[in-house]
């Protein structure tokens, strides 16, 4: 029927898009390793540090490094969070259309 080729549609659009969040939060929790891995290396660095910026890398405090390692980390988690609830309420809708599909294959079947 139309409304099952729409359901259909909608559950194959309801895939992509999660296969898109998924690489998302693969690739923000890459970053968040990343950051977590400089902190760690920060805490127990001696002498000058550098950040990168651009193609440069540019003398810093390490207070400031820090802190701006610090800001990325927390926007990252919040990223992260977001991303988790949208990967949720996707899987969600994909099991609800998953079961009025295989509800109306059923009653094709039986007919």
């Amino acid at each position: 029927s139309k409304e099952t080729e729409q359901q259909i549609a909608e559950f194959q659009q309801a895939q992509g898009q999660l296969q898109v969040v998924a690489m998302q939060r693969s690739q923000v929790r890459a970053q968040l390793e990343e950051i977590e891995g400089a902190l760690s290396e920060l805490k127990s660095a001696k002498g000058k540090v550098y950040r990168s910026t651009g193609s440069l890398l540019i003398e810093s405090s390490k207070g400031d490094a820090e802190k701006e390692l610090s800001e990325k980390k927390e926007t990252l988690s919040l990223r992260m969070q977001v991303l988790g609830k949208q990967e949720e309420k996707l899987r969600s809708q994909l099991m609800g259309l998953k079961g009025k599909i295989e509800a109306a294959a059923k009653k094709m079947g039986a007919e």
